[in-house]
């Protein structure tokens, strides 16, 4: 297990005579001759618009044959032989525990690596083609060791990143250069990138939340009026975070005007304009660290109390809010 998970945060160049040797090995367990050639590339935007220039030369993509079928089979063959409740104490000691971090960071790079280019059908069908390699990590950490067929694909994962299986061409990526990630496994980085390759293909994100590459920058300058003027909810809540919610509180003004069981009621007085009012709402369900994260809502000035303004926030009266349980 823990094999698989170094392997799902490995970083730094590609072993690629060992990488090269698994892809073929991965062919041959599928019953295929194998590419005429290997190509590299820096990252997974990189080999996409190598594929984009190769066009039809690829030959058809075997991603079926080389990845989806023996990974079903030895799935099926494991259910076979430990049956339901075994096979769930398999996934849950192995796969479970690196499912959620490794597939939702292959969906960040898909998305990442869309958005650079051009989010097209076909862009995003290349990226459907390709084997995750080290993301595939949790399924791998389950079932490759349970017998031959998936060792090509294994290897593949241990010494490089993604990569995609045509008929006549194999295109590998290299690992990341570097990784960062909070103790939740979040891709998490104030001062740069979080995932970053060799060739400038890069995410950025704060406690695992997308953001843009120029917002981090911008954070050591941050104001309580730079902040109240974002739009974007979610960008508001990382400045909010960054700056410190006490500090902004006491550099705006800000006073409690009313507190009950939803939340607090805060109302800032601002020159020339409406009052700022929000409700501080601490969300009842603990993060992945076991922390409580708190939420500030914007509601309207003539807001006179936090459940009025929570409600308002639905849609809703204070009256005709009452929740079943917070969530």
């Amino acid at each position: 297990m823990e094999e698989w998970r170094a392997v799902a945060a490995a970083t730094g160049p590609a072993d690629r005579a060992a990488a090269e040797a698994a892809v073929r090995l991965a062919y041959r367990s599928a019953g295929l001759a194998g590419p005429d050639r290997v190509l590299w590339a820096r990252s997974p935007r990189e080999a996409v618009e190598l594929l984009l220039e190769l066009g039809e030369r690829t030959g058809r993509s075997v991603r079926d044959e080389v990845r989806t079928g023996p990974w079903e089979a030895e799935r099926s063959r494991a259910h076979a032989e430990l049956g339901v409740s075994g096979y769930t104490a398999l996934w849950a000691a192995t796969g479970a525990r690196l499912w959620d971090v490794t597939w939702a960071l292959a969906e960040r790079i898909r998305d990442g690596v869309a958005e650079e280019l051009e989010d097209t059908p076909q862009i995003r069908l290349l990226l459907h083609d390709a084997v995750p390699g080290q993301h595939d990590a949790a399924w791998l950490a389950a079932l490759a060791d349970r017998g031959p067929a998936l060792a090509g694909l294994a290897d593949a994962a241990r010494h490089a990143g993604w990569w995609w299986p045509y008929e006549d061409v194999a295109v590998v990526c290299d690992r990341p250069a570097e990784l960062h990630r909070d103790e939740a496994g979040r891709l998490d980085r104030r001062d740069g990138p979080a995932l970053a390759f060799s060739d400038g293909f890069a995410l950025h994100a704060w406690r695992g939340m997308p953001v843009p590459a120029d917002f981090l920058s911008g954070l050591a300058g941050l104001t309580p009026e730079r902040i109240r003027e974002e739009e974007n909810a979610e960008l508001r809540r990382v400045m909010l975070e960054f700056y410190g919610y006490e500090r902004y509180l006491a550099d705006s003004g800000a006073e409690p005007v009313h507190r009950d069981e939803t939340g607090v009621l805060w109302r800032i007085g601002l020159d020339d304009d409406e009052d700022v009012a929000m409700v501080e709402v601490v969300n009842s369900t603990a993060e992945p660290d076991g922390t409580f994260r708190t939420y500030w809502l914007r509601v309207p000035p003539r807001t006179r109390t936090a459940r009025e303004g929570v409600a308002w926030t639905f849609g809703l009266s204070a009256e005709e809010y009452v929740p079943l349980r917070q969530t």
